[in-house]
């Protein structure tokens, strides 16, 4: 018999809050056994949305009616008060009585709380933003996608660590690839901290993971590379521009699919390849930030998604939690 993961769930957060968030745990439920959840919101509101759809026995309902606003800025959010569904949710992880925390709230808010309650990892001085992306061989991680604007040689090398632990948390059967984001590929490109973080990775033989040294914008999607590491800035510009480029070349696509006879045409007979293109698109099947380099995981959707994007983060919690990810930093590290 599976592990059962206790997921703590700030059900508030995000558009839509909460139906699309109990959903999402239906959706999730009806393939996935495993998981027990407790839930942090509004309990008339989650009873009406969650009764007799699930068995009560795979969830809990903690009734708050004090959520952080997506207006708020993190310190705002943070002095909302200790009976938020965000706060509740990640004091749940603190006091062991969750596994991992899921928010599809406030990201500074989120990081903000997160810090507030919950340790760092012993010899890590930064929590790092990180996210799975598809490549043309599978996926990739990539971190700092924003939590950290300036980082020093010794915060990317955190990253590198943190970073590949994540990936063999996830894919357990596969020794992965590090490379730091650079404006080159050549030794002597970036600037010093990310030199400095060259030498230090290219002399040190790690094995966790292997060291492929700097990549560049246009090769992220690959798949050479498994863990790509940069400072917060760079990371959350690649990330959407990314997520810019993806949404430019769907939209597009369906404009010329659709604006003539001959495209309608087109569309009909590529129909199945279509389709497998605009899956391999879709955002919702990567959804899930994961905060790392705190001692207790903690999940950030993306507040725009929907019930999808909101099962494949519960997927995410579960595989971390399997995947024993804080354990593998604590040991790597």
């Amino acid at each position: 018999m599976s592990k059962i993961i206790k997921i703590a769930i700030d059900a508030m957060g995000g558009d839509n809050s909460p139906k699309k968030i109990i959903d999402g745990i239906i959706f999730n439920h009806k393939s996935n056994k495993d998981n027990f959840f407790n839930i942090f919101g509004d309990e008339i509101k989650i009873s009406g949305l969650i009764n007799n759809k699930i068995n009560s026995s795979f969830y809990k309902i903690i009734n708050t009616k004090d959520i952080v606003k997506s207006t708020d800025s993190p310190l705002e959010g943070a002095k909302r008060g200790k009976n938020t569904s965000m706060w509740l949710a990640i004091e749940s992880v603190k006091n062991k009585e969750s596994d991992i925390v899921l928010s599809a709230g406030n990201t500074g808010a989120l990081l903000v709380i997160s810090k507030l309650n919950l340790k760092m990892i012993n010899n890590i001085d930064k929590p790092a933003l990180s996210a799975l992306w598809p490549n043309k061989k599978g996926m990739s991680v990539v971190l700092d996608l924003g939590a950290n604007i300036e980082c020093d040689a010794k915060n990317l090398l955190d990253f590198s660590i943190m970073g590949s632990s994540l990936y063999t948390s996830l894919y357990p059967n596969d020794k992965p690839n590090v490379a730091l984001l650079n404006i080159g590929s050549e030794e002597l490109k970036g600037n010093e901290t990310i030199k400095e973080t060259y030498k230090v990775l290219n002399n040190k033989s790690s094995p966790n993971f292997n060291f492929s040294g700097y990549i560049e914008g246009n090769q992220l999607m690959n798949g050479n590379v498994n863990v790509i590491v940069s400072d917060g800035f760079t990371g959350n510009v690649a990330l959407k521009t990314a997520e810019g480029t993806a949404n430019f070349i769907t939209d597009e696509l369906k404009k010329t699919m659709t604006n003539s006879i001959i495209g309608k045409i087109s569309s009909l007979l590529n129909y199945a390849n279509l389709k497998k293109f605009k899956k391999r698109l879709d955002p919702r099947l990567y959804n899930g930030a994961i905060f790392i380099g705190l001692d207790s995981p903690v999940v950030k959707s993306h507040g725009g998604t929907d019930y999808i994007g909101i099962s494949n983060s519960i997927d995410v919690c579960n595989k971390i939690v399997n995947g024993n990810l804080i354990n593998k930093i604590k040991s790597n590290i």
